[in-house]
């Protein structure tokens, strides 16, 4: 039922251009900046944002000396207009792929552990069975790529469901939990160590995420609880192959699941601590939307997921 006071027939009549003139606001802060990224005029901008208010009866922007920023309402809008034309955009996407006869393009998003092992064996298995699909994968941490999965960027997740924000929208199916190890190069100087203990890391440079990430937040606690100094030698980064290469020209260690480096630790390049470094992550899982049906050639990808994890974790 409609709310008084928003006449949907008006509303109806918000056409693509209000919307990316939309995010252009938001995203510059003024109205002619937003106009030039936009390609029109400055008074065709205004013209436009005063349209938006007056369909839908509500200020969507607030006007200051410095420029403009959005409003509660404004924010609201803007947020589903981004996932509107995003969607616009995906589905352009895949009648480009149809017409080409790629059969479809998928976009994934993975942390570091199934990156090395899940995720390979089911693209394989894709490519393989559907060479026309095009498969895109995005790795990080958890939390951006939940970001992108809500705002439409990306058809799955395989990952960590870690705040509330958007949990009703969204559908998980856990795989395993991802213990954390201290990993350094072979022949690091506590390999010697008979018992390790967490006192023997003191002293020792590290490579650590982001301060944003969950990961790091876990690691402070346990220099905390372990009663060790923050490490004054540290190095940040989120990239499995910068971090590899940087443990073996160094003595510096790093906290990774033991799979991600199973390569390396083989080849006798790298080698895991025997010590519980009592680190541990929520168990990670396949994520995706609840209410965005998966297009056939995303839904392929997901039954490989499926069926490569049942042989990875069961």
């Amino acid at each position: 039922m409609a709310k008084p006071g928003l006449n949907w027939s008006l509303v109806s009549r918000l056409k693509t251009r209000h919307l990316w003139l939309l995010l252009h606001l938001e995203e510059h802060g003024s109205v002619l900046h937003a106009a030039e990224a936009a390609s029109m005029t400055q008074p065709a901008a205004s013209k436009l944002l005063a349209e938006m208010e007056h369909l839908l009866g509500v200020p969507l922007f607030a006007r200051h000396a410095r420029g403009v920023e959005p409003t509660h309402y404004g924010r609201a809008l803007v947020r589903r207009a981004r996932i509107a034309l995003s969607e616009l955009g995906r589905a352009c996407d895949e009648i480009g792929a149809l017409r080409d006869g790629r059969l479809g393009r998928v976009a994934i998003g993975t942390v570091v552990n199934p990156a090395t092992n899940l995720v390979p064996q089911a693209i394989a298995a894709v490519m393989r069975d559907s060479p026309g699909i095009l498969v895109a994968i995005d790795m990080d941490y958890s939390l951006p790529l939940v970001e992108r999965l809500l705002a439409g960027q990306l058809d799955l997740v395989i990952g960590r469901i870690l705040t509330p924000y958007g949990v009703s929208d969204l559908v998980f199916e856990r795989l395993a939990d991802e213990p954390h190890s201290a990993i350094v190069r072979a022949g690091h100087p506590l390999l010697a160590h008979r018992r390790l203990r967490h006192a023997d890391l003191e002293g020792y440079g590290w490579i650590l995420p982001p301060a944003d990430s969950v990961l790091r937040d876990r690691l402070d606690a346990m220099f905390t609880e372990q009663g060790l100094d923050a490490p004054r030698h540290v190095i940040e980064t989120s990239s499995l192959p910068v971090t590899t290469g940087l443990l073996r020209g160094s003595d510096l260690l790093a906290a990774l699941p033991a799979e991600s480096v199973s390569a390396y630790t083989g080849a006798g390049q790298l080698a895991v601590l025997p010590l519980d470094l009592k680190v541990r992550l929520e168990s990670f899982g396949i994520i995706r939307h609840r209410e965005r049906p998966l297009s056939p050639a995303a839904q392929r990808v997901l039954d490989a997921l499926r069926h490569a994890a049942t042989g990875l974790y069961s």
